[in-house]
Parts: structure tokens; sequence; C-alpha cells
């Protein structure tokens, strides 16, 4: 038998432990994701090759043959394994498949463990460990690891959990499971359950179970140990210096392609105007393509990000016959709306512009010209809904009427908003028109249609030469439109809002939207320069690669549609080298919805009171990238705490704390020879190859960012490891140590700036002015090396991340929940944030965006007081443990910063002369 697994997890803890409980013969076969039957899954696989993909249900089968259970414990186990996994294990695990559903808190579910040992040892009521006792534990294990004090009110759970720790098998399973690899060769034989041993290297060795790392699961990767060769070359490499790598590039306006550099052609999906960007939208189109535009600056490379509005089409007309204004009008208010949430999101265009101008009529006919004069055109009748009464001919969405489907009685001639089926107009029963409410009738409508099935050879010839550089499902779905054959495809609607067809005969038509509108790529560059044809026609030496963002729902437009009508007007134009497409980012159990209002829309998540970098951030790391994913609120208050607060912020603030404390604010000298630094440099060059090869064509933006946070943890553990607050204490060559360690440290706190850059600008630019940064620091590197050299003064430390609440999080999924136009209109600014800014502790002016203070709320600074108090017992329980000023220091500048607050907008409550601080003692999560 053996384990195939991912990563280190509770379930394969379990099945170790049970193993070596039944002196079982099991190996671990340890894979990525792709070998898995089920993505991310540990799967126990039978010697007769049947997969148990239950993590419980291996366990036990383990365990019966040895173990057995008598007929009175059956009931008890089944329940216990029932709740450790609908129950426990969404708990310990925010990625579990039923994190969406409502569960009780930590302290509930302990509880229900306490109150269980009470009346026996075990939990099944038996003298000995059972499988019910395994799968508990081993969740329990993963919920301590972010949480030392987790069990501290639980008397009977700790003596339990700690009996169980002492026990062989728990221990040998845990010791295993902190150290395997995936395996490269041959597997040792001894050992009842066998994986490939590593011996760690200092620091960056796996961490001991009780300080593993916070974040466990399957989709972040664990830091790992570079080898003896690749420490060698980082050492090497930092030794060298900057030499051979990116410099740093003056921008110069326009953005123009120039020979012998890497020119970059990014665009994204235009948004359309009917309504403002929900947060799928914007993490499916402009934040990806805004996150490879900043890398790709931030690499030195020649690079150019244009976008706008998708203005024409039945929607807009639609909209604007709803609100009787005129279709400019429409696209004049949602131009403005988008362009203000693109700015709130700091989404950095070269040019953000829009399809309705007189250079995207241009651009338009003229390429329509071509194709049409190429004889890439054909004409042919439809019949179409006419309403006698309006005298015009009614486009899909201005016919409704009931589903043939579902019977519903609003139906859309494009889509059923009942069932979600597509409708075609002419198949709704009882049609009326959309405009008067009249019944219309079918009429013959004569349309140009692309001639694709004659396109079709140059297009397949095109595909297999640039498909490679494509995302899979931009591959699987351009592959299945060609699968059968291409059929002619309408181009022409009888419709006002558009852009006319230089036809003769067809007056009075209009383009389809989805033939104008990735022709507005063009027009909008035109608008930005006048050498616009520079980027769309490169010639030698120039050459130009073009990469374009987009959700899945838009690439058989821009696989399909759009590169044919290029290739059927002229071949010199630029057609897309790599077309990436993301998956459908969900909104909570459902879908996000413009049509229907179902999400959190652009402006509203400037409401929150949620930076924009956190926003930011949290897209990125649930960016659907191979299959869909879910924005949920809980899960961003997780992320936010456990990988900013805690991994990154807790670093930086660290690093930089300890060159202000015991070193002048100078950066000390730094061994580069020394044990620690040497595995250090290995360990951080291995993760930024990685991210760079991540991001070099956009592989995987999310993935890079984990290993961005990979390098950061590190930093970490070399932290814990060294113990500079020790070593700066001790002799003279100690201090020597401690400040070698620190001074890397702070080297990685300038590289992580960069890194988190593309990512998180403004956070990037607040760490980077803690550094007082040299202009060097300004590219990304191709290695680790120093951008701080001995002597280096850096700026004042001051926290760059604040937790989010659980509680917080609550009101927001309330009050996001259900339509939009239902919902609440939400806080003003006068509401209480998510988020309290950080405040430069130097300047003690806020270093996030400036917002005007209003007159607070009664509610507001009960809160307010409320927080002093809790941040009051988290300062005081950290000081009566004894831990030195460094660890606890930032957690009182928190404390001084909500008194600050809280005295701006309530003078009373600042104490009289003497007094302390008062309130009742709080739990405190202990710093990793």
């Amino acid at each position: 038998m053996k384990i195939r697994t991912t990563t280190r997890s509770s379930s394969t803890l379990k099945l170790l432990i049970a193993a070596n409980l039944a002196d079982a013969k099991l190996d671990v076969e340890v894979a990525d994701s792709s070998g898995l039957s089920t993505k991310g899954q540990t799967l126990l696989i039978l010697d007769n090759g049947r997969e148990i993909f239950s993590s419980n249900a291996g366990a036990w089968l383990l365990m019966k043959e040895k173990f057995g259970k008598k007929p009175a414990e059956e009931s008890i186990l089944d329940q216990w394994l029932e709740w450790e996994a609908v129950v426990l294990q969404p708990a310990a695990d925010s990625t579990h498949p039923l994190r969406n559903e409502k569960r009780p808190s930590n302290d509930e579910i302990i509880t229900k463990v306490e109150q269980a040992l009470k009346k026996s040892s075990y939990l099944a009521e038996t003298k000995g460990a059972t499988v019910a006792d395994v799968c508990v534990w081993s969740s329990l294990h993963f919920m301590i690891a972010d949480q030392d004090d987790l069990l501290s009110s639980y008397p009977e759970v700790k003596k339990w959990y700690d009996k169980l720790s002492s026990l062989e098998a728990f221990k040998a399973a845990v010791q295993k499971l902190s150290v395997f690899k995936a395996p490269s060769g041959p597997q040792p034989e001894s050992g009842k359950a066998k994986v490939q041993a590593v011996k760690p290297k200092p620091p960056v060795a796996a961490a001991s179970p009780k300080k593993a790392p916070v974040n466990l699961e399957s989709e972040s990767p664990e830091p790992g140990v570079a080898s003896e060769d690749e420490i060698v070359l980082a050492v090497k490499n930092w030794k060298l210096g900057p030499q051979n790598g990116p410099k740093a590039k003056t921008p110069v306006k326009p953005v123009l392609p120039v020979g012998g550099e890497r020119n970059i052609l990014i665009t994204s999906a235009l948004p359309y105007v009917n309504n403002v960007p929900h947060l799928g939208n914007i993490i499916g189109c402009v934040l990806s393509a805004d996150v490879f535009a900043r890398y790709c600056r931030l690499r030195g490379y020649n690079a150019l990000y244009i976008c706008g509005t998708d203005e024409y089409g039945t929607a807009t007309e639609t909209k604007a016959l709803e609100e009787g204004v005129t279709p400019q009008d429409i696209c004049d208010r949602y131009h403005k709306l988008h362009a203000q949430v693109y700015q709130w999101f700091n989404i950095s265009f070269d040019h953000f512009g829009r399809t309705s101008t007189i250079q995207h009529a241009a651009i338009c006919q003229k390429l329509f010209s071509e194709v049409h004069r190429n004889g890439y055109t054909i004409t042919d009748s439809v019949e179409q809904q006419y309403c006698k009464n309006c005298k015009r001919f009614l486009a899909d969405r201005f016919v409704e009427g009931t589903c043939p489907w579902c019977a519903y009685e609003d139906a859309r001639g494009d889509q059923c908003d009942s069932c979600g089926r597509l409708v075609n107009a002419n198949e709704l029963k009882n049609p009326r028109c959309k405009l008067c409410s009249n019944t219309p009738c079918l009429k013959t409508s004569t349309h140009l249609f692309l001639d694709l099935p004659k396109i079709e050879p140059k297009l397949r010839d095109w595909m297999n030469t640039v498909s490679d550089g494509w995302s899979n499902n931009s591959q699987v779905i351009a592959r299945s439109w060609l699968k059968d054959g291409l059929k002619p495809r309408c181009i022409t609607r009888d419709l006002k809002w558009g852009i006319p067809v230089p036809v003769q005969g067809f007056e009075g038509k209009v383009f389809y939207v989805w033939f104008d509108a990735p022709i507005g790529y063009m027009s909008i560059l035109n608008c930005y320069t006048d050498e616009w044809e520079k980027w769309w026609k490169p010639k030698k030496p120039v050459e130009v690669k073009y990469f374009q963002f987009m959700a899945k729902d838009n690439v058989p437009f821009h696989s399909v549609m759009f590169p044919s009508c290029i290739l059927a007007a002229n071949p010199g134009f630029k057609a897309v080298d790599h077309l990436m497409a993301t998956e459908y980012l969900n909104y909570e159990e459902g879908k996000f919805s413009k049509s229907r209002g179902v999400g959190v829309f652009g402006p509203e998540a400037e409401s929150t009171g949620i930076p924009s970098d956190i926003w930011r951030f949290y897209l990125t790391w649930v960016r659907p990238e191979n299959q869909d994913s879910a924005f949920i609120w809980s899960d961003l208050a997780q992320r936010n705490n456990s990988e900013l607060l805690n991994n990154f912020g807790n670093f930086a603030l660290r690093a930089l704390t300890f060159v202000e404390k015991f070193f002048e604010s100078k950066v000390p000298e730094i061994n580069i020879d020394g044990e620690f630094e040497r595995a250090l440099v290995g360990a951080v060059n291995k993760e930024l190859k990685e991210y760079l090869n991540l991001l070099e064509n956009a592989r995987s933006l999310r993935d890079a960012l984990r290993r961005l946070l990979v390098i950061s943890r590190h930093g970490n553990l070399l932290m814990q490891s060294s113990q500079p607050w020790v070593l700066v204490k001790g002799s003279p060559e100690d201090r020597k140590k401690g400040g070698s360690v620190v001074g890397l440290c702070a080297n990685l706190a300038c590289l992580l700036s960069m890194l988190l850059s593309p990512y998180m600008p403004e956070t990037a630019r607040q760490l980077h002015q803690q550094l007082n940064a040299p202009p060097e620091a300004m590219v990304i590197p191709n290695h680790f090396y120093c951008l701080l050299p001995a002597g280096h003064k850096i700026g004042k430390p001051f926290p760059l991340f604040s937790k989010i609440e659980n509680s917080q999080m609550d009101e927001l999924r309330n009050r996001f929940s259900g339509n939009q136009k239902n919902r609440s209109p939400g806080p003003t600014n006068e509401a209480k944030p998510a988020v309290t800014p950080v405040k430069d502790v130097k300047s003690q002016s806020t270093t996030a965006e400036s917002v005007s203070t209003p007159k607070a709320s009664n509610e507001e600074i009960l809160r307010l007081q409320a927080e002093v108090e809790k941040q009051g017992g988290v300062v005081r329980d950290l000081k009566a443990k004894g831990l030195p000023k460094s660890d606890w220091e930032h957690e009182l500048q928190k404390l001084l910063e909500l008194k600050t607050k809280l005295l701006s907008l309530d003078p009373s409550s600042a104490p009289s002369k003497g007094s302390g601080s008062s309130g009742k003692k709080g739990k405190s999560k202990k710093s990793k």
C-alpha cells in the first residue's frame, strides 16, 4: 500500500499515524497535483490498485484488521469520524470543500472534545487510542501549529493531546511529515511508513511541529531546502552583484517598440459599459494584465499596457432606452465610472480609452473594407423578429417572452435568467417587443457574414505556430471551435447604435459588437499615439510579443474571430502571441452577475475600508487559473492575517526593527560564507528563479505570488533559527554573527519589496520608503545580491498591515448579500473601515490613501474603546511572557495608534495624569 500526496496535511498525517499503530508497511509518494486522480487530494492506494480518497476511511481501514471494533464502539466511531470530516476539518483548513458552510467557532469545536474527554481518557470511551483519536488529533495538530495557546483553556484536551503526542507512532509520523520531499530515487527500506528523508540545512530546514508555518495547504508551497550546488551558485551570484541583470529604464512617452529590446504589448479584454465591473471582471482582465505589465516594467522591458471601454452594441442601446437617455450618455457615464474604479485599484494603464471615437470607426471600417475586398465576406438572409409598431428589426435582447424550456415568462431573446439556458429569440413563446410590448412578427433581413470556412486554413496554420504560449483553457476552447470546422459568422446587426457598414445596400445596419470591439485595441492605441502601427505592424529588427488577458468566455472572439479578421485583411498585422484566459471567479456560494447585480462591484470595494492593495492581493491569490475559484469573505480575512500580517509583514517589521534598535538604523556587515547566510541565499535564489519563470510569460501570476510569500517565510525561519536578538547581546563574535543575519534579512526585505510591487504597489512603496532603498533597487534582479550595503541607513520601520476581524467580514457578507439594487447602500465616509490604516510612526501621517475624518458616532467610539482594551491585553500578555521588547514592540505601536485615533474622535477618553490603561485582560495569539 502507499500514500500519494502533494503536501503536508492532516490527511497525510492521519494515514501515517494509522500505519504506524497498525504496523502496516506503507510507502509515501509525493507528486505534483497533476499526479493525483483528484487534484490536491491525499490518496491511499491499496495493493490491488483501489484508491481511497477519504483519509478517515483509509485510517479506519489500516487500523481495523489489527484492532477490530466492538459493536458498541462502531456507532460512536462513526459519529466522531463524521464530525471530524464535516466540522473539524473545514475549521482547520480554509481550502476545504465545506469551507463555505456556516461553521462553529474554534471554542465551540474544542469544547465538544473537552466535554467528551471529561468522561473518558479517549474519544470512543475505550482504553486506548482509536481511529477517532487519530483523526481528531491530526486536525487539531494543524490548528495548534497556527495558534500555540489554542488548548490553554481546555485542560482535558491538552492532557489527551500531549499524551498522544508522546507516543512513538505519533512522534514518528510527525517527524516523517516534517521532512518529506518529492522522491527522486529508490526509497529506504527501514521504517513502518517510508518516505524520503532529507537532511535539513540550517536555517531553512522544515520547522518543528509546534513552529510549522501558518499555511500548510496544497496550493501554497512550503519553504524548501536548496541543494549544495544551488547554494554554491547563489553565493557566487551574490558576490558578483547586479552583473548581467536588468537595468532600470527611464520612462519615455509615448512608449514605442525599440530594436534590440524586449517589446511587450499588453491588452486586457475591453470591459462593457452597461454596468460597473465586479471583482470577477477585474481579476479576469485588467488586474491580471496590470500585474504582468508592472512586472515587465520592473524587469526593464519596453512594455505598453492599453485598455478601454467597449461601448457599442445591443446592451448599451437597451440600457439607454430603459433610462430614457441616449446611448452616448450611457457610454460617457460608465466610461468615467470604469476609469475611477481602475484608478482606485491602482491599474497602471499607459492609456485607457474607448471605442466610441472617430479613430475607432475609421480603423474598423478600413479593416472591414480590406476583408470585404479580399473576398472573405458573404451575404445571406435570416429571419428576425420585427416590430411593426416600432418599425424596426429587434435584436435578441429587445425580444422578451416565455422560455420554451422552463416557462419563465420574462426570458430574453438570448438567454433565460431563470434556467440559464441560451435561447433563440424565434423560439420564445408569446414573444413581445421590449420597447412597446406589442407582439412582433418574423421578417427576413439580409446581413453580411465573415466567411470563416474560407479563412480556416490560414487560421489553423497561424494557431499551430503560436498556441503553445496560450493558457491551457485558451487552447482547449480554440481547438473545440476548429474541431468540427468553422461556420460563417454574421457580423452585422439591425441597430442604430454602432459603426455604420460601408457597403451599398446595407445602409441602416451597423457592425456586430464582437466584430468591432477587438479592433478597439488598435483604435485606442491610435488615440494614444499616431505611431500606433509600430506596435501592430513591427518591422525588422523590431520584434513585438503580444499578450492578451481575459476570462474564458471571451476566448472564441480573440482566438478565432479577431485573428481571422486580421489574417483576412492584411497578414502584416500583429496577432496575439500569448492568449491568457482565466476560469470564472464565483462569489461565496453563487456566481457574480452584472445583469443580476450579484457580488461586489468596483465602487463598493472602496467603500469597505479595505485598502486596494489587499483587494489586489486576495484577488490574485484566488485567481482562477486552472479551474473556477471563489471569493470568500472569511478567506480574505484569513489570508490577510496569515500571509500578509503574520508572514510577510512580521518578517519585514522584525528585520528593520532589529537594524534600527541594535545597529543605529545602519545595515551591519554581512558574512555571506556563514552557515545560516549560505543556506538562506541558496533557498531564496531557488524560489526567485521559480518566481521569474512563472511571471516571465505570465504562466501563473497566482503561483508566483505564493513563491514570493515562501521567500518571506524563509526569512522568518532564519530569524527563528539564528535568534539574532540573543546573538547581539552576547560576545563580540556573537554580535558580529547576529549583525550578519540582520543585515541579510534587511536585504531580503528589499528584494521582497521589488517582488511584491507588481501585486501590491502601494505597500511595496511604503516598504521601499522604510528601507530608504537606492535607485538600483527599482528593478527585479536575476538573482539575490547585496542591495543595501553595510552602513546603508534605513528609514523608520512601521507595520505594513492590520488585522481584519472575522466580525467585520460577517458584516460585509451580510451587506453584500442579495441583489445589487436591493442591498443597503452600505457605509459612507462616516462608517468604520474594515482595516485600520497603518500610520507612519516617523511622520504620524496616514500612509494609506488619505480620507477625511468625519464626526464620530457613539458606535464608532465604543468600538475603538473595545479595540484599545483588547490590544492592551495583548501587550500585557506578551510582556508577562518575558519576551524581548523587539517581539512585542509592534503590538505596542498598534495600541498607541488605536489610542491616538480614539483621542482624536473623543478627547474625553484621554487618561488623567498618572493613570494607566485599563481594561479586561484578553487572550492573545502568539506571534509567529
